[in-house]
């Protein structure tokens, strides 16, 4: 329908009518010609800032905008309408049913996601819109067994998470080269949405994945001022919550909010996607080695740093500090099980309203009241931007603080790999937010037992036995692991299985660890929605 534009994949055609308009890829293609030459010169810049880092050269706060940091006069934009009080937000899949019990949880506002928690096969990004449009305009419902599902009359307040600008989407090329996936999804969500968003009484929000530089959040304003333009809407009407989950971007929390301060709400602790970064980005330190996963608590120096930092450098431009992810869910057939679970919920929500948090994210609906308690307890009005924390102090070494109390176990590395396997296997079966042993595990979390399992093994490290984890190693418990597997992901298939497996033993072997392990299952997705190979890059 538009010069230069080609859609690739058949899939869920009726939705694809409706998302898919002349209009909307007008738009699409309009952002893809005047922004994507900026998107691959910062993806070449974050090569060249981990060469630097692989050779030697600490990070440390960027001189170059030393006056940023130190201009006590510049704030952000004030709160948006619906954002004035955001002390609990849900997370989940754009899935309808998903939709629709976030947005009635109870919760502040809902983080719909394309992004970590959605497995990006073509019919899950079109229909997860045509489901956004849906609830917007109040028009969303669903039957399964009986059961009907149906809007509340206060549904929370919607945030849309687009993809990464490291993806891309090939299933939609724009003269002859893939759209990013992050202005895949920002484009369709804003042309059909923002307006309507508006004449209700709230706006198109957004949260901004997994940026390393803040000319990455320069190149996020720049498309907010295009689009607003475009369609004949005010400058500033969008508002944009950054994660802070990338090591990198811990050192550049005020450059990213000051980038994008007229259209900023904020920056948010990824905790999980952080853990992954600080050992990616220091994969050549060895000092940097990390015991088991549950060892690694939002106590270990490094983490509690970055969090003292994000809430006071929020605070100091008037914007939310938002919690992390309490990833418990519900134990529902072991009473005892569960109230130590819901316990370690109530205490991690406790130290973050504690520390000086607005809000705190939950990944299942029945989690709501016990965050939701916590905070009404402890925060009286609707944020905490008056909790300045002048008297912390964090500086690059505490970023940098890897001395963590934890060994590597055996029990670890089974963990990580039947983590690792069954993730990855639900996700290249479209199922990207999966429960396993009563935890909601998305791609962050799988990411980082991946790059643990590269780290213990590239530097030979030890058990509590004595025994090397080596790549040998590594094979024969994903083997032994592979039945476990099939029941943590019922319906999984023996050949999906099969292909996580060797792709795991191939990144032990790998002289670095991929960058992302969605990236190089991307191309099986694309496969499976019949887009030809030279599309997209295979890495499997």
């Amino acid at each position: 329908m538009v010069a230069g534009v080609q859609i690739h994949s058949k899939v869920a055609p009726e939705a694809q009518e409706q998302i898919l308009t002349e209009g909307a890829l007008e738009f699409l293609a309009r952002l893809h010609r005047t922004f994507e030459p900026t998107r691959q010169a910062l993806l070449a810049a974050r090569e060249d800032a981990q060469r630097r880092l692989d050779s030697g050269v600490p990070l440390d706060f960027p001189p170059e905008t030393a006056h940023i940091r130190a201009d006590p006069s510049w704030i952000c934009a004030p709160p948006a309408p619906g954002l004035e009080d955001r002390r609990v937000e849900i997370t989940g899949p754009t899935e309808r049913k998903m939709v629709i019990n976030a947005l009635n949880s109870g919760a502040k506002t809902f983080m719909a996601d394309f992004e970590d928690a959605t497995s990006p096969t073509f019919a899950n990004m079109i229909t997860g819109q045509v489901n956004l449009r849906d609830a917007i305009r109040r028009q969303i419902d669903f039957e399964t067994g009986g059961k009907k599902y149906k809007l509340s009359d206060k549904p929370a307040v919607l945030i849309v998470r687009p993809r990464g600008w490291h993806l891309d989407e090939p299933r939609v090329t724009i003269d002859n080269t893939p759209v990013s996936g992050s202005i895949f999804d920002f484009a369709l969500y804003f042309y059909h949405n923002a307006k309507e968003l508006v004449a209700r009484g709230s706006g198109p929000y957004f949260y901004l994945p997994k940026m390393e530089h803040y000319k990455e959040a320069r190149l996020w304003n720049d498309i907010f001022l295009f689009s607003q333009s475009y369609i004949g809407m005010p400058h500033n009407t969008i508002r944009a919550t950054v994660l802070i989950e990338t090591l990198p971007a811990a050192f550049q929390m005020e450059e990213i909010l000051f980038e994008l301060r007229n259209h900023s709400s904020g920056l948010n602790c990824g905790r999980w996607d952080y853990i992954f970064s600080f050992i990616k980005r220091r994969r050549a330190d060895r000092t940097a080695i990390l015991p088991d996963r549950k060892d690694v608590t939002m106590t270990s120096p490094f983490m509690d740093a970055y969090v003292r930092l994000l809430i006071k450098t929020c605070h100091k431009r008037k914007v939310a500090a938002m919690g992390g992810m309490a990833a418990q869910i519900p134990i529902k057939n072991d009473v005892q099980a569960n109230e130590v679970a819901m316990e370690k919920v109530r205490q991690d929500k406790l130290r973050e309203v504690t520390y000086g948090h607005d809000g705190t994210w939950i990944a299942h609906p029945l989690i709501n009241q016990i965050a939701r308690d916590v905070f009404d307890q402890h925060m009286l009005g609707p944020n905490q931007y008056h909790v300045l924390r002048e008297e912390w102090s964090v500086s690059a070494k505490d970023l940098l603080n890897s001395q963590i109390q934890g060994k590597v176990t055996v029990e670890g590395v089974r963990s990580n790999i039947a983590t690792s396997l069954a993730y990855s296997t639900a996700w290249i079966a479209g199922n990207g937010c999966v429960p396993l042993n009563f935890l909601m595990e998305d791609a962050a979390t799988a990411e980082i037992t991946r790059v643990q399992l590269w780290q213990w093994v590239h530097y030979g490290v030890r058990l509590e036995t004595g025994e090397p984890i080596t790549p040998e190693y590594i094979d024969k418990l994903v083997s032994e692991l592979g039945p476990e597997v099939k029941k943590l992901v019922p319906g999984i298939k023996d050949d999906q299985l099969s292909l996580t497996s060797e792709y795991l033993k191939a990144q032990v072997r790998k002289p670095w660890p991929s960058e992302f392990l969605t990236s190089d299952l991307m191309p099986y997705l694309a496969a499976q929605d019949g887009v030809d190979a030279k599309w997209h890059k295979s890495s499997l």
